[in-house]
């Protein structure tokens, strides 16, 4: 049976249905049951009205065909020929069985629900029907029951001798039915009660959304007026994510070795910064996915980053990448609330963040949304749940994803519960949220102030105050990089900025409060706040769980290693365990599991492996272990290593006084003791200062001579090392330079501007009185590790810089280089974007641009026309190229023409003696250079090797004395004599592939290097 037909059908039942009701009377229940055409013979006199009345009821017919027909075009698919017969003849039967009557109406309060429930409970549903068929039989039945309804209700009050009247008023009966009907919701499968009002429903659901999510909790640890909410659309900030493999990199140092951290120039913290190659926007990123597995250690901001998507597409303000998500309704369920029960089908999916209003959702509404391919699923922390349930998660998911395959969905996790392939097979991409680089930071902390702005009174300061504290706070991260390193995640970064903010303005003066505050919020106090199934399941309490990482962490670094496989990690528990009589949980596994799993500092790097996430909580445990247990004397025999070092420092920090005094003793007598670690040992010695407490008197003495003996810095590699022992040293350093040789001044200017911060700026700005020329140099290399506005006015203008390279790491230093009136000399190292902002810099006569325009147009390089070296790097394409033949004094000019199709138009002035063209290609055509004629040196470095064909036109230039080329095939020339200009008396071969017999390359008057 075709749709159609059915329709038709239907139609003709439901008209002759509502004929025999109205036509029926009251009194007359044994008339209702004849056909309707009879019926119309006996109840309506003449010929004329009986066609009438006859058409009118086919026009009630075609009404309800009208609106079944396309229902069931959509229905019928899923039915085979026999299945839609039995439907149709079902629904048929019903009609003809039940009770319609005006009373039964009545009874029902001619509710058309009400009319279809008692219908339904009084005839039973057809045998034989499949689940299927079954729900379209009682979808259909309800539709027609409706219809009936609404029929007879919009029907004139039948009297025979009123009959001719009420035809005449009414010019078409069947119409006004039909518009009748055309009000009514269309209904389906996936709308029994109609779409009518899911548009309503849904903008007040998403207005809950946006507002009910839109907030976050800057952070509880220090303060409770700091830990209040604040908007989440402002404080948040975009993060980055990588493809997932599942293999981890180690954070916080080099694998297997402790090197002091060194502080990084203040490029890293503009423009991106070398940060930039880490990962993508985690925007872009999901925008490439439908369906992802987003997978982060923990506080790395996943579900703050899944309440954001929440909030933006339920106020459809998704922009680039994600722009084709606005309209998506979003749907946010947290696993964690599921813990101990199902978890939720669609029509519940919406309780955590709409329970109270989903009384009046439409029936089926979040099906429809899902069906539909309009629902942005996202399903928080599959970690928090416990072992067994995280496996019915994917379960779930792969049932609900068979049913709803158009569904965006973003699933977050933990590393450890979840592996990078456990949703593969339902083809999801797996993303992990990288560690924030200092761009990121930087973003963090100014959006963290502007969020608390308007906290208002429950603010510690005045609210004008919180610009000082953020650009106080950033100083200091980029002052301190023990703080940058730490601050990698939102929310550890988050605690820092309440810290800060709480504590008037400062931070600890060591790191030891740091690390013991982020590690007692990772391993405990965030998890028992936000009562985590996976977490309470625990009966670990905070100092069990750093007895057990102690001592992992100690067994870790007492092997010299940073990781382990997880069965021997498991033994190790299992043995402390043994010792802890108060708990009863003696399975080491299972504990190791629940430490991976929620201590927040644990993790698998890889299949079977387990470490640390960040290298300072290992040795941060580690200290504390061997203070615990009095391993002094072993910490001494190692204090010459470089893996041991930052353990060390920090166990000077834990230890009570007879064990510093034992720790930096040891280590002072081994340096008197053992010249050749003499030097390490001291250094070691020196940066125990940061952490210590207090030392008594006489120990005190003896570091001041071991500080003493390592002054003042004299070889390139002790800036570095003097450096990693903290600003403690700056108090050490000289006031000026003036008796210092020209080498120890130089590296005590590099020593200072390594250690950075206030104090290290005013001593830089005391050695400005200095003339000689490195230590100038030294000065103006300083600039990228402070303050760009600050280190120029301080040092910089009192300098004099002419003929020294200043260099520009990033766009902040662009406006104080322009006050430098002295500047001759110029490196730009960031990426730069028009040229003819020069011209706002004092005259140049050396420039380097490392990262030009994608775009060049040499033209506007005539805004510096004393330029005399010009050296534009990277791979730009060049444009307008004969403009450097308009700089009257340009003598020396280096270009990477690799991203220029064609140099033709390449014209050099008479001043230029000297081109250096870098990445040339095979496919690069040097027939210009036969037009320089003003060139005398020439060097050529291509991608590739360089046929010796290419290099014909080289030999046509006339005034070419010297020749440099590299990773050139000039085996040719063993055979064929190439024709040198007549001026050319030098050339060297670097890298070039040479003829078997040195003696081709004797040629007159050339001498030939090869390098």
């Amino acid at each position: 049976m075709s749709a159609e037909a059915a329709a038709l059908r239907l139609g003709t039942t439901v008209a002759r249905a509502a004929a025999q009701a109205w036509l029926g009377g009251k009194r007359r229940e044994q008339e209702r049951r004849l056909p309707m055409a009879e019926l119309v013979r006996l109840r309506v006199s003449g010929l004329r009205l009986q066609r009438s009345v006859q058409r009118q009821f086919e026009e009630i017919a075609d009404a309800v065909f009208d609106r079944l027909a396309p229902f069931l075009e959509r229905e019928f698919r899923g039915l085979d020929e026999g299945g839609r017969q039995a439907v149709a003849d079902g629904v048929c039967d019903t009609f003809a069985q039940a009770d319609l009557s005006d009373e039964a109406l009545l009874a029902a309060d001619v509710n058309p629900a009400e009319v279809v429930r008692r219908v339904a409970g009084s005839v039973r549903v057809p045998v034989g029907l499949s689940e299927a068929e079954t729900r379209l039989y009682e979808v259909l039945l309800a539709e027609c029951c409706e219809y009936y309804v609404r029929i007879v209700r919009g029907l004139p009050v039948f009297e025979e001798r009123a009959l001719a009247e009420v035809l005449a008023r009414t010019t078409s009966l069947g119409a006004e039915i039909a518009r009748v009907l055309e009000r009514l919701p269309d209904r389906s499968l996936f709308a029994p009660e109609g779409t009518d009002r899911d548009g309503e429903f849904r903008r007040r659901y998403l207005e809950l959304v946006s507002a009910s999510l839109d907030e976050v909790e800057l952070f509880r640890r220090t303060s409770d007026r700091a830990a209040a909410r604040a908007r989440l659309s402002v404080a948040y900030v975009s993060l980055r994510a990588s493809g997932d493999d599942g293999v981890r990199g180690r954070v916080g140092g080099l694998k297997g070795r402790s090197l002091p951290l060194l502080r990084p120039d203040m490029s890293d913290w503009e423009d991106g910064g070398r940060g930039e190659a880490a990962g993508m926007r985690v925007e872009a990123a999901l925008g490439g996915a439908t369906r992802v597995l987003l997978r982060g250690e923990a506080g790395s901001g996943k579900t703050t980053l899944l309440r954001w998507l929440a909030i933006t597409a339920a106020r459809g303000a998704f922009t680039g990448e994600l722009a084709g998500w606005n309209g998506l309704t979003p749907v946010f369920v947290k696993l964690r609330e599921y813990s101990g029960r199902a978890l939720p089908v669609p029509e519940a999916m919406l309780d955590s963040v709409a329970g109270h209003i989903t009384g009046v959702m439409p029936r089926a509404w979040v099906e429809r949304q899902l069906a539909g391919g309009r629902a942005l699923l996202l399903i928080d922390g599959v970690d928090e749940l416990l072992d067994g349930e995280r496996r019915a998660v994917r379960e779930w998911l792969r049932r609900l994803l068979a049913a709803y395959g158009d569904v965006r969905v973003v699933v977050t996790s933990r590393p450890a519960a979840a592996g990078a392939d456990w949703l593969r097979g339902e083809e999801f991409t797996a993303l992990h949220l990288d560690r924030m680089t200092p761009p990121d930071l930087a973003a963090f902390v100014r959006q963290w102030h502007q969020a608390v702005r308007e906290l208002g009174e429950e603010l510690p300061c005045a609210v004008e105050e919180l610009p000082q504290y953020e650009q106080s706070l950033l100083n200091s991260l980029k002052d301190r990089p023990h703080l940058q390193s730490l601050a990698g995640t939102p929310l550890l970064a988050s605690m820092l900025c309440a810290m800060h903010l709480s504590q008037g303005s400062q931070l600890p003066r060591d790191r030891m409060e740091l690390y013991r505050n982020a590690l007692h919020t990772l391993v405990h106090e965030r998890d028992a706040h936000r009562s985590v199934p996976s977490a309470v399941d625990s009966r670990l309490s905070l100092g069990d769980k750093l007895v057990l990482l102690r001592d992992l962490a100690w067994r870790l670094s007492d092997n010299n290693r940073s990781e382990i496989s997880l069965e021997q990690a498991g033994r190790y528990v299992g043995r402390k365990l043994a010792g802890m009589r108060h708990l009863e949980e003696q399975d080491g596994v299972r504990v190791l599991g629940q430490l991976r799993g929620r201590s927040g500092v644990l993790r698998s790097p890889a299949m079977g492996r387990l470490d640390f996430v960040h290298r300072t909580f290992q040795e941060y445990l580690a200290a504390e272990e061997a203070t615990e247990e009095d391993r002094i004397g072993n910490l001494v025999g190692r204090a010459h290593l470089d893996i041991w070092r930052e353990t060390i420092i920090m166990a000077a920090g834990h230890a009570n006084r007879p064990q510093r005094e034992e720790l930096l003793g040891g280590i002072l007598d081994r340096a008197r003791e053992e010249p050749q670690h003499a030097r390490k040992l001291r250094l070691l010695a020196a940066a125990c200062q940061e952490t210590v407490p207090e030392v008594s008197e006489g120990l005190a003495e003896r570091l001041d001579s071991a500080v003493d003996a390592l002054l003042p810095a004299r070889r390139p590699t002790d800036p570095p090392a003097l450096a990693a022992v903290g600003t403690s040293l700056l108090r050490r350093m000289p006031r000026t330079l003036g008796e210092l040789t020209e080498k120890a001044a130089v590296q005590t200017v590099r020593t200072v501007a390594l250690i950075g911060g206030e104090e290290a700026l005013g001593l830089l700005a005391g050695y400005v009185g200095d003339e000689r020329g490195p230590v100038i140099s030294a000065l103006a290399g300083a600039w990228g590790y402070f303050d760009a506005d600050a280190y120029a006015d301080e040092v910089l203008a009192h300098v004099p810089l002419a003929g020294r390279v200043v260099k520009l790491t990033h766009s902040g230093q662009w406006d104080a280089v322009r006050r430098l009136a002295s500047v001759n000399t110029l490196t730009i190292q960031y990426p730069f974007a028009d040229l003819a902002t020069l011209g706002e810099l004092p005259p140049l006569r050396f420039l380097v641009i490392f990262r030009p325009p994608e775009v060049t147009d040499l033209t506007r390089l005539r805004v510096q026309p004393t330029l005399s070296m010009l050296a534009v790097l990277g791979s730009p394409t060049f444009k307008q190229l004969e403009g450097l033949g308009e700089l009257p004094k340009l003598k020396d000019v280096y270009l990477n023409v690799g991203g220029t199709p064609s140099l033709d138009g390449l014209r050099l002035g008479p001043t230029t003696s000297m081109l250096s063209l870098l990445g040339v290609r095979t496919d690069t055509d040097l027939a210009f250079l036969a037009n320089q004629q003003w060139v005398t040196h020439l060097a050529l470095a291509p991608t590739g090797f360089l046929p010796s064909a290419n290099l014909q036109p080289v030999f046509q230039m006339p005034r070419l004395a010297r020749l440099v080329l590299h990773d050139a095939d000039v085996t040719a020339w063993s055979t064929q004599q190439p024709s040198f200009p007549p001026n050319l008396t030098r050339m060297t071969l670097y890298n070039c592939t040479l003829p078997e017999d040195p003696a081709a390359l004797d040629f007159p008057c050339v001498d030939v290097l090869i390098r």
